[in-house]
């Protein structure tokens, strides 16, 4: 499945949602990035201010990768509402 990310609570809840689906608590998770339950919260909660290795690594525990695509122009247009111009 592919998720679009937007802002940074989108990316929360979806390595929230990943993480309890397979079952695992927030220790669970600490203990496999070398963290406290505590500071694994945090970064669950505010991944905005976690190192970029470190979320690299939480996807990696989840199953999960990180992919980056440019976007497609012609579908952002597609996207938006007829808008006349001024």
């Amino acid at each position: 499945m592919e998720y679009k990310i937007a802002i940074a609570k989108q990316l929360s809840d979806i390595l929230k949602s990943k993480r309890k689906s397979l079952g695992l608590t927030q220790t669970d998770m600490g203990q496999k990035v070398g963290v406290s339950q505590r500071v694994f919260a945090r970064n669950e909660t505010s991944p905005e201010k976690v190192h970029f290795e470190r979320i690299l690594q939480i996807c990696s525990e989840l199953d999960m990768d990180l992919i980056i695509r440019e976007r497609n122009r012609d579908e952002n247009k597609a996207a938006l509402p007829d808008v006349e111009s001024w």
